[in-house]
């Protein structure tokens, strides 16, 4: 192996690319591998307008196609760069209904070199649902996808998919049927949405909103708000908060708000009617709560060609483990430690729920991630690596749980100003099992050297005496590891449990 050779990435896969031919954007995706996880390695995005005027002249636009066809083939080439050993290209509701759509498609095919898969209705709306079937652990609602030409509808339980529906709803469509009046656009969408009767069986369910209108919408709430965690993924808000942030957005309520300038100039026009479209779909469907997905169409027709296999695979633990091979000293050791810590909760009366586990889990397997950093911001660079990385299948109380419990494994058990932020956002059982596992972490790790083969013969177990709760048993042959700061540890964790704790070597 040569040093010019990439060291941070995973062995065993090679890249492939998707393009994403949309009615108002077209973009690029280039991933590491398909993969049950798979991570970016190259992502950019035209605003192109191809729907725009396809209402009215049922043409794609013609400077919007020009531009099209010219980002594709930057596209083409950035593929080939990036050595991608596939290019998937998908195309939605302008290619598929404009009268002009196919002279496109077959142009665009010329200039990739590949076929064009151009989407039904249906086959978006199911490929959209696959994007959350693999983004969230076990998804029990709807999937709205709103795209500038069109909005997908499907249900989703589990892997269990229902008969997805295509309707005229795309922000760019809506705005130019309603001739860009709001109360127009509401009457237009309120009207159609009545004869999406799937939408009654999500009742008290989640609606998970897929679409880049619909992640700015997201994105103005987090800024708004102050929300402490800027990741999309699995930002979930309740029905009412929803509903009272989209009637401001479309009474123009916050219009001066400064966080507007966080939406790029050429989606602002396109938000409240995004928004009048997901309030009409809500006030149909009453959903519990409504969750924002960074993933879609292309991240469900890549999941749609991994084998069976693969799709059983957890994204979480897929892409936590994956984290380890790349950045612990030992990926086998932080294993043990996703295995060691499960056995060790019942001693602290600690029943874990699956996703909890979970989380737990993946927090073991990302222990050792930090540790190139400088010993006195292993911690910080911990909680900012776990919170900011692009991880599916996680809530955003999980993901502050699993960055909060690397951080008091490495700085201690006590909160401070770099744990107030993501605090809020645990709660308040999640942010005490994060202090208890970062509390377990701490003693164990000092037994290990971070190395594999000892975790394993260590364990908890009930006392025997009246002046003691629990021993830590340690083989005699582990005696030399004994020490003032093990010991010290090993108290750390008897103050938080209200247990009282001692080692005990044989």
């Amino acid at each position: 192996m040569t040093r010019s050779e990439a060291q941070g990435r995973l062995p065993g896969i090679a890249p492939v690319s998707v393009v994403d031919i949309g009615s108002n954007s077209i973009r690029l995706v280039i991933y590491e591998g398909l993969s049950r996880a798979p991570t970016v390695l190259f992502n950019e995005k035209v605003l192109c307008g191809l729907g725009k005027g396809l209402a009215t002249t049922g043409r794609m636009d013609d400077e919007g196609v020009a531009r099209a066809l010219a980002s594709l083939k930057r596209f083409g080439a950035l593929s080939r760069q990036a050595r991608a050993t596939a290019m998937y290209v998908l195309a939605t509701a302008a290619a598929r209904e404009a009268q002009n759509g196919p002279d496109f498609i077959r142009a665009a095919e010329e200039i990739l070199g590949t076929h064009i898969e151009v989407l039904t209705g249906e086959q978006e709306a199911l490929y959209s649902a696959l994007g959350i079937v693999s983004g969230f652990h076990d998804p029990d609602g709807i999937a709205g996808d709103l795209g500038g030409g069109s909005l997908e509808l499907i249900d989703i339980k589990g892997r269990e998919l229902g008969t997805g529906i295509t309707m005229p709803l795309g922000g760019l469509r809506l705005s130019e049927t309603a001739g860009g009046s709001l109360p127009k656009a509401r009457t237009i969408a309120r009207k159609l949405l009545k004869s999406a009767t799937l939408l009654e069986k999500g009742r008290g369910r989640i609606f998970y909103a897929v679409g880049g209108t619909w992640r700015n919408i997201a994105k103005l709430h987090m800024e708004m708000r102050k929300y402490p965690l800027h990741m999309m993924q699995g930002y979930d808000l309740s029905y009412d908060e929803i509903a009272t942030f989209l009637d401001e957005i479309i009474a123009g309520a916050n219009s001066r708000d400064t966080a507007w300038s966080s939406i790029s100039k050429s989606r602002r026009a396109l938000i409240p009617f995004g928004a009048i479209a997901m309030r009409e779909t809500i006030e149909v469907m009453k959903p519990a709560s409504v969750s924002f997905s960074a993933q879609g169409v292309r991240e469900g027709y890549l999941y749609s060609l991994l084998s069976e296999e693969d799709r059983n695979l957890d994204p979480l633990l897929t892409a936590a483990d994956e984290l380890a091979i790349l950045r612990a000293r030992s990926p086998e050791h932080a294993r043990e430690l996703a295995e060691w810590t499960g056995r060790m909760m019942p001693y602290f009366d600690v029943v874990e729920t699956e996703e909890e586990a979970r989380y737990r889990q993946a927090a073991c397997l990302l222990a050792d991630i930090s540790w190139r950093a400088h010993p006195d911001y292993r911690g910080l660079q911990a909680l900012n690596i776990i919170a900011h990385s692009s991880f599916v299948g996680i809530t955003h109380p999980g993901r502050a749980f699993i960055a909060l419990a690397n951080y008091y494994r490495f700085e201690g058990l006590n909160d401070d100003g770099q744990t107030g932020p993501l605090a809020t956002i645990a709660t308040p059982r999640l942010l005490e099992r994060a202090k208890l596992l970062g509390g377990l972490l701490r003693v164990v790790y000092l037994f290990s050297a971070s190395m594999p083969g000892i975790v394993h013969n260590l364990t908890f177990r009930k006392a025997n005496r009246a002046d003691l709760d629990l021993e830590f048993v340690v083989p005699s042959a582990y005696r030399d590891f004994g020490g003032e700061r093990l010991d010290g540890r090993l108290q750390q964790l008897a103050r938080l449990t209200g247990k009282r704790l001692a080692f005990r070597f044989e």
